[in-house]
């Protein structure tokens, strides 16, 4: 069984190189969305568009947007969405995608707005990926106006105690591997992918790292059992 400590020793060593690999990914990057959650992930982008609740003229940061996927339905509901993301390589993809949006290049943990320029703020499966989650958590706050909101969907830990243990000990770090090894031009993506998840907090130490960064009325919603979770404040 692989612990959390061992997960934690094994990602500090790779983090540095999560834009490197994104890059390599970018141009098949949705398609191993969809197979990897046997298409869950539709059904989870849409939670996070019907929590943010888009309105036309409201300002909304999409932050680890990667390709753009995230932020086009943000966008056709006529909100001024940003698209950010670490990765030039992803940002290059999803301009040829989406034309129209505004691509920007962003560090989480410093990041190019000023105080209080967003509505929303939200950033799907890519806050695990920041070197310094708490240092990210409290800029998303400083960048979003007071009485906005910020949307977290996040992989997570699922409920169920024997799904979770054959979740944990057999289809992250054997499962989803072998198959990027199979279906990806990077399969090294897919095991840091692995990774992540395995030393990410559950769902209350998430809501209590939120919490501290200054975002307040804090709660979450389970998705598919709790391999995802979409967690909710308020700035």
């Amino acid at each position: 069984m692989v612990t959390k400590s061992d997960a934690r020793a094994t990602l500090a060593k790779r983090r540095a190189d999560v834009a490197g690999m994104f890059d390599g990914v970018a141009s098949r990057y949705d398609l191993m969305n969809g197979i990897m959650s046997g298409g869950q992930h539709l059904y989870w982008r849409h939670q996070v568009v019907k929590a943010i609740d888009p309105k036309p003229g409201m300002r909304i940061l999409d932050l680890a947007a990667g390709t753009g996927t995230s932020s086009r339905p943000l966008a056709d509901a006529g909100a001024l969405v940003v698209p950010a993301d670490l990765s030039f390589g992803m940002l290059a993809e999803g301009k040829k995608r989406w034309p129209d949006l505004g691509f920007v290049n962003a560090d989480a943990c410093d990041l190019p707005f000023a105080d209080a320029t967003f509505d929303a703020v939200t950033i799907s499966y890519g806050l695990r990926n920041v070197e310094h989650t708490d240092v990210a958590l409290r800029e998303l706050r400083r960048v979003t106006r007071p009485g906005g909101i910020v949307v977290i969907n996040e992989f997570s830990t699922p409920l169920f105690g024997p799904f979770r243990r054959l979740y944990r000990d057999v289809m992250l770090p054997k499962v989803i591997p072998a198959a990027a090894g199979l279906l990806s031009s990077n399969p090294g993506a897919y095991d840091y992918l692995a990774e992540s998840i395995l030393a990410w907090p559950d769902q209350p130490a998430l809501a209590q790292l939120m919490v501290d960064a200054g975002w307040h009325d804090v709660a979450w919603k389970n998705l598919s059992g709790g391999v995802v979770a979409l967690h909710r404040g308020r700035a």
